[in-house]
């Protein structure tokens, strides 16, 4: 190591609360707040402060989007960041005791449970990722959009309202239909994706809306475990035990955007994709409620996929594809 080179102190633990203007920054090493302004120069000026002492772990709170700007500049200063979900957090701080909610406790809270939480550590993602997913993130928010008005329409009466609202329909379904080309463009000129891309799509039932979810959104997927990346999106059960009572288990947390999209493609694969359809049968035979029978073949079509990208083969090279 050299003389000038940052080294790592392994107490130092950083939690920085992001607001549109600011950003709140406590460290673990000393007691008094740090303000920055959210903009270029703020943020240069706060990762310049981790030139000496380089922490273990920075933890950033997710703010829809506000956050973005200076994960991505911690990640090129390959400084060690973690991006959490805020509910955990704030669960976190009220199992603390900590109920007041302010920008500087936001920041203290963050500091602390980046020491006791251990969280998984986010990965800098290239330009290609961050292009995508910022076009499956417009589209998801074009298509709730489509649905708000489609809604509106069943219950208008006034034939100029309707005009009105068939005009925004027609402009976003024709948005959708653009960015449905600019993904498919996007992931057919990047071979990592292409290559992801078909062997998600060899799947009955996997379609280009999942397939392209899953390249940008969970890009864990084949690295990790099946109870791992079920966890992660959600959909691995938790139990409901205490004492002599035994609960029924159920699914919670994870990233709600790839879970819907995993939800309504499993519909369909309980239909066309041969595994599944007898898997659901199965769990139908036993007496399984239908939302457990849906939730349990989530689980089942994420696992194999997971072991596809995992082994690089395509649906029809899978083990329980032969044995069918």
């Amino acid at each position: 190591m050299t003389h000038d080179s940052p080294h790592v102190i392994s107490s130092l633990f950083v939690g920085i609360d992001v607001a549109k203007d600011k950003l709140d920054l406590a460290r673990s090493d000393a007691g008094e707040m740090l303000t920055f302004s959210n903009d270029d120069r703020g943020i240069r000026c706060l990762v310049e402060g981790f030139t000496m002492h380089r922490p273990q772990c920075i933890v950033v709170e997710s703010t829809g989007g506000l956050e973005r700007r200076l994960l991505d500049a911690l990640l090129d200063a390959g400084l060690p960041v973690a991006l959490v979900n805020p509910g955990r957090v704030r669960h976190f701080a009220i199992g603390m005791g900590i109920l007041a909610k302010t920008d500087p406790i936001d920041a203290s809270v963050l500091m602390t449970f980046a020491r006791l939480a251990e969280p998984r550590l986010t990965q800098k993602r290239t330009h290609n990722q961050a292009e995508l997913d910022d076009l499956i993130t417009c589209r998801r928010q074009l298509t709730l959009a489509r649905t708000a008005q489609a809604n509106t329409r069943l219950t208008t009466r006034s034939a100029a309202a309707q005009q009105s609202i068939d005009a925004i329909l027609k402009a976003l379904d024709r948005q959708i239909e653009l960015l449905d080309q600019k993904i498919r463009k996007l992931i057919d000129s990047d071979d990592d994706f292409k290559h992801l891309d078909r062997l998600l799509r060899s799947v009955p039932g996997v379609g280009p809306v999942l397939s392209s979810t899953l390249v940008a959104e969970l890009r864990e997927l084949g690295t990790t475990d099946r109870r791992q990346i079920g966890a992660l999106v959600g959909v691995a059960p938790f139990n409901h035990d205490s004492g002599k009572f035994t609960g029924k288990r159920s699914i919670r947390g994870g990233r709600v955007q790839v879970r819907c999209v995993l939800y309504m493609a499993t519909l369909a694969a309980i239909r066309f994709n041969p595994v599944l359809r007898r898997f659901a049968d199965r769990l139908r035979k036993k007496g399984k409620g239908a939302k457990v029978i849906i939730v349990a073949c989530m689980r089942k079509l994420l696992s194999l996929l997971n072991a596809m990208i995992r082994d690089n083969l395509t649906w029809s090279e899978l083990q329980v594809v032969k044995a069918l």
